[in-house]
Formats: structure tokens, sequence, C-alpha cells
């Protein structure tokens, strides 16, 4: 494992200086879940949820918290996203709505945690929608899938995996 960028020689925090580093494309993919009842998921499919459009509010919901990751993790850079894409799909074997998120731009520093971000977010939306059906949901597997881009290049789960 490499040494954490974040750590001074001290142990204190602080946020990583990029100046130095070249610009290049980043792209990240990360995914996650919300486990729910088969009753629940006919719900949010049908459209009968009563707040609304499942599928749509955390899809927005993703998109804006990866704009805002700077915002909500500590010592993140604020970045100029390219793109963020969320992607919300019905899995009746789960039962439940898997979430992958993409985001990418070109700059100095990676987008992994932004879409990270994407998903924890659109997730706990899904919660916050359909909770008044559901209180059991649970989120889970949320994780980067892949990130490509910068000094380190490409990695993948399961190809280079490194915790």
């Amino acid at each position: 494992m490499s040494r954490l960028t974040h750590i001074g020689p001290q142990g204190e925090a602080h946020m990583v200086d990029v100046s130095e580093k070249s610009a290049t494309r980043r792209v990240a993919i990360a995914q996650g879940a919300v486990v729910m009842a088969p009753e629940t998921l006919r719900l949010a499919i049908a459209g009968d949820a009563k707040k609304g459009d499942v599928f749509g509010v955390a899809r927005v919901a993703g998109i804006m918290a990866a704009k805002k990751t700077h915002e909500l993790i500590p010592l993140c850079h604020p970045l100029a996203l390219s793109k963020v894409g969320v992607e919300i799909t019905p899995d009746d074997s789960l039962p439940g709505l898997r979430v992958a998120a993409e985001a990418s731009l070109v700059g100095k520093t990676g987008v992994e945690m932004e879409a990270l971000t994407a998903v924890a977010v659109a997730c706990l939306t899904i919660y916050d929608m359909l909770k008044a059906a559901d209180r059991g949901m649970r989120i889970e597997g949320v994780e980067l899938v892949e990130k490509r881009g910068g000094k380190s290049g490409e990695w993948r789960r399961g190809k280079n995996d490194d915790g």
C-alpha cells in the first residue's frame, strides 16, 4: 500500500498540492444498491411512490451531490466536472434498485470521491423517497468499480484490487 497523501510528516491532515500534476482525462465509476421488499420495488417501478418519481429525483440528487463533493468531504478539491451520469436499474434478484455513477473531467486530480458521493446520495434519496412504504430498506455495496487517468493509470475492481 502506498503512503497516505493527505497526512503530513507529523500526522496532521492537509489538502494535497496538485499544482505540479499534469491535467489528464480522469474517469471514475462507482456502484451501490438499495435492497427493499418486492412490493416496494414494484411501487418504485410503477411510479406510485407518495413523494413522486423515485428514479428522476434520485438521479438528480446524485448528480448534484457529485458537484458538491468538496463541500461534503474534507480535503477534497473543488472540481470542474465534465460529466456526471447516474443510472438506476431495478433488480428483482435483490430485490431493489442498483445505482451506478460515472464522473469525468480533464484535470489534475481524480474523481473517485465524486462518483462514490453520487452513488451514496442517490441511494439515500431512494431510501427517503420510499421510506413511507418500507423503513426496512438497506443500502449496500457502495464501492469504486473503476478509475482511469492520472499518474496511477487504470484500476478495476477484481482486476487489480488493492484492498
